[in-house]
């Protein structure tokens, strides 16, 4: 018997680089019992599939030189938050106090009147130096902590460049200030400022990507504002207010004018609109009377109402929403894992690369060596931190994640995040996907001496009670106009050609042509209205009174608002678009004509929807299936990309890949617009990031020297590596001001 599988969520703690995304991955991976791991740098989490026991993962992610805790509730999510908030205050302070040294450094210097190391002056740089000693182990301790960690577990990151860096600029000119004559006379230069700026540069662009780092995850925390703090039950008959969390199922609970739905759960008494767009992203309020379900989260507007819970906790459709939005911004699609893998080897390879640049500059520089060999050595460690290599995907993938939660599209990971704007052929399931799945009256043609009204009344008379979706539709009908219906006797169904009934004495026959025919009905010209009704896609049900034909009356499933519009976008998107229904060509047909279906695929059996699918794949096509139903489930998990429409069955959510809160297919484009926005942020970011250490490395290394006689300085160098991650972050950002708009052209 297998082991039961669990999720478990870490906040993972000093990860300083997009090499420990690596580390903390394996480390969490050798476990026995995980299935998957995969860790956040930009969120600093990680989240793990399988068996084992979220002891045994802390103390994996420990042994590799970094610490872990569970995020099992809010409240560990919010200490996390509040640690991070923290943590971003003292970075600022440790910047200041690093500016306190570094700034009057800078102004003796600009000013030339830097002491000499020789006589009294030696007594100043001794004093500079234990300052700056101070200065970096009160703002720089974390460094050199990690580089520790780092070095005995085998490993090297970001810690271990900027503790080499700075670490042997301070030793170098320690050196220097003790024992002058160690190299020659113009070699004797110090570097206390640059260690010190390096040192301040770094913490203080860390506290800004902090900064920015938190606003992308503001969608998360709209939807965890969304949910209310207590309700109003009623018990042993008495209304009194609770905290959320005590709210049991099957509750009795009131809910008033302007308040927050507590739970999900079912109306019972009252009537009332409810303001359901944080789910669908529609802001039109939905009517709620008896038997209506309502969400957890969503505003009531007008009226006062009971309902059941039928939800609560973990398992309302709020928290679900979080949970699954949560999940897909910790994932990484292709892109994601791509970049990952080169960091995982960047620090050791900068490491060869600081090595081969002292080498060359020992044996091949001009004097004073030591001091070019420094310096160079120094900038190459300094700059070539992979920080905005590590936060270029996972801090864009969290935007547009998030960003499509308040579209109402919930995507389940990161790989459908980027499969989805490459999508080439969109299938759309018919009923209940491109309609709305529920039969309505559509046309009577009454023959000569009967009105519609007193059609609809027969039709309805003898179907009322009957569970059949035409049944119902044409009860519904007479329901709206208000027609009162009379009783039946001596009811028979006929299965495959329709019913019988007497009302008032009269023999009334309800059903297809078949049945007609079997009757001796004489149908005069009617077939031929049936037939125009068949090329709109309506049923066709006929009635007859006495053998005497009374008329039609066609039925058909209404295409949904949006399906024509949506269809519209994916054709000037460059879509092909298929219909896939079990319905009649000829029904189908109808429907596609309406639309604007470019192909057809009627008359398939449930269980061969996948082929079908599976056909389009196979000559080329990167297929998006669009469902809603049970049947739909194997053709939405064989597609590339599967998109159930959260309407429909928890089933189909569960088999899809992107679900879609509204019953629109507008959903489809907007998932599509986010999914090319997200991934054109995301090249963005690794080209960047790329660029900035492809050249910042060799002119670092000084292949400048030879031609121009330029060499960087370490401080530059310092300042350009802590803006090359804010600048990653804030591009990511630019995600959160997508409008549903530029989707929908």
């Amino acid at each position: 018997m297998s082991a039961t599988l669990s999720h478990h969520r870490l906040s993972i703690s000093g990860m300083s680089c997009a090499g420990c995304v690596a580390t903390v991955e394996d480390a969490l991976k050798s476990v026995p019992g995980v299935q998957q791991a995969t860790v956040n740098f930009a969120e600093h989490t990680a989240d793990v599939e399988g068996s084992a026991a979220s002891e045994q993962l802390i103390k994996a992610v420990t042994n590799a030189g970094y610490e872990a805790a569970e995020l099992r509730t809010e409240a560990d999510q919010q200490t996390k938050e509040a640690i991070e908030s923290s943590h971003y205050k003292q970075l600022l302070i440790k910047t200041l106090v690093a500016a306190i040294l570094a700034v009057p450094l800078v102004g003796i210097s600009v000013l030339g009147a830097m002491p000499s190391l020789e006589g009294p002056g030696r007594l100043f740089w001794a004093a500079v130096s234990g300052l700056s000693l101070l200065v970096l182990v009160f703002s720089g301790q974390q460094f050199f902590v990690g580089a520790w960690k780092a070095f005995r577990a085998h490993n090297a990151n970001m810690d271990t460049l900027i503790a080499l860096g700075t670490g042997t600029a301070w030793l170098y000119s320690t050196a220097i200030v003790i024992y002058p004559d160690l190299v020659p006379p113009l070699a004797r230069h110090v570097y206390f400022e640059a260690a010190v700026i390096i040192i301040g540069l770094i913490n203080f662009g860390s506290a800004l990507e902090m900064r920015a780092r938190g606003k992308t995850s503001e969608a998360i925390k709209r939807l965890i504002g969304l949910q209310p703090k207590s309700a109003r039950v009623i018990r042993n008959g008495k209304e009194q207010d609770i905290a959320i969390d005590e709210v049991g199922l099957d509750e009795t609970i009131r809910v008033r004018p302007g308040e927050k739905i507590p739970v999900d759960g079912i109306v019972i008494e009252g009537h009332s609109t409810v303001d359901e767009a944080m789910l669908t992203g529609e802001p039109i309020p939905v009517e709620k009377t008896p038997g209506s379900e309502v969400v957890g989260g969503t505003i009531n507007k007008s009226g006062s109402f009971l309902y059941q819970a039928k939800r609560v906790g973990k398992d309302t459709t709020l928290a679900n929403i979080i949970e699954m939005v949560r999940r897909a911004q910790n994932s990484k699609p292709a892109i994601g894992r791509l970049a990952d893998r080169i960091a995982a080897v960047f620090v050791p390879t900068v490491l060869i690369i600081a090595v081969i640049t002292s080498l060359t500059w020992y044996n091949f520089g001009p004097d004073p060596k030591a001091s070019f060999v420094l310096v160079s050595t120094v900038t190459v460690l300094i700059i070539a931190c992979p920080c905005a290599l590590g936060l270029a995907t996972p801090i864009s993938i969290m935007v547009g994640v998030g960003k499509a939660a308040e579209f109402g599209v919930l995507i389940r990971n990161g790989d459908a995040l980027q499969r989805v704007g490459q999508l080439t052929t969109i299938v759309l399931d018919k009923t209940g996907t491109i309609t709305q799945g529920q039969p309505a009256v559509g046309t009577i043609v009454p023959a000569k001496g009967w009105s519609e009204d007193q059609l609809l009344q027969l039709a309805a008379s003898v179907e009322v009670g009957s569970e059949h979706p035409l049944a119902e539709a044409l009860v519904n009908a007479a329901h709206e106009q208000k027609i009162t219906l009379k009783p039946h006797h001596e009811f028979e169904s006929i299965a495959g050609h329709g019913v019988t009934a007497k009302i008032d004495g009269q023999h009334i026959a309800l059903g297809n042509a078949k049945l007609m025919n079997d009757l001796n009905v004489l149908m005069f010209d009617l077939p031929e209205y049936a037939d125009d009704l068949a090329q709109q896609g309506q049923t066709t049900v006929y009635i007859a009174v006495n053998t005497k034909i009374a008329g039609i009356i066609g039925v058909a499933d209404p295409i949904k608002d949006g399906s024509i519009q949506a269809i519209e976008r994916m054709h000037r998107a460059g879509l092909k678009v298929v219909m896939i229904s079990g319905d009649s060509r000829s029904a189908a047909q109808a429907v596609a004509n309406k639309v604007g279906i470019d192909e057809v695929i009627a008359e398939v059996l449930p269980q061969d929807k996948a082929s079908k699918v599976s056909a389009l794949q196979r000559r080329g096509d990167v297929v998006g299936m669009v469902g809603d139903g049970i049947n739909d489930a194997p053709a939405l998990a064989q597609a590339d990309v599967g998109i159930a429409i959260g309407t429909g069955t928890d089933v189909a959510i569960e088999a899809g890949d992107i679900t879609l809160m509204r019953g629109s297919l507008l959903g489809v484009m907007d998932a599509i617009a986010i999914s090319k926005a997200t991934v054109r942020n995301i090249k963005q970011n690794l080209f960047g990031a790329f660029v900035y250490n492809s050249l910042g490395i060799p002119i670092a290394a000084g292949v400048l020297y030879p031609l121009f006689g330029v060499l960087l300085n370490p401080v530059v160098a310092g300042a350009a590596m802590a803006m090359s991650s804010v600048t990653v972050v804030s591009n990511a950002n630019r995600l959160r001001l997508f409008s549903s708009d530029s989707s929908r052209g």
